[in-house]
């Protein structure tokens, strides 16, 4: 191997990590909006699961305030 070709090697490794830690920053971020996704998920299925008692048992002011307490929430 050339002392040219050991360069070109340790250039090409070294572009490759900057690509690598981009493409690292862009997985955190994803990772965090997923997360956050996720929560608003289980606070919805929360709001369901808090609103099928009442609505079952006709309890309208339970509803509304389940409904009020989520509205603020938002």
């Amino acid at each position: 191997m050339t002392t040219t070709d050991l360069a070109r090697r340790v250039r090409t490794r070294i572009r490759d990590r900057g690509t690598l830690r981009d493409r690292v920053r862009v997985l955190e971020a994803e990772v965090q909006e997923n997360r956050q996704l996720n929560r608003r998920i289980a606070e919805l299925t929360d709001v369901v699961a808090e609103l099928l008692v009442p609505l079952e048992a006709r309890d309208h002011a339970r509803v509304d305030e389940v409904l009020d307490r989520f509205r603020t929430g938002l």
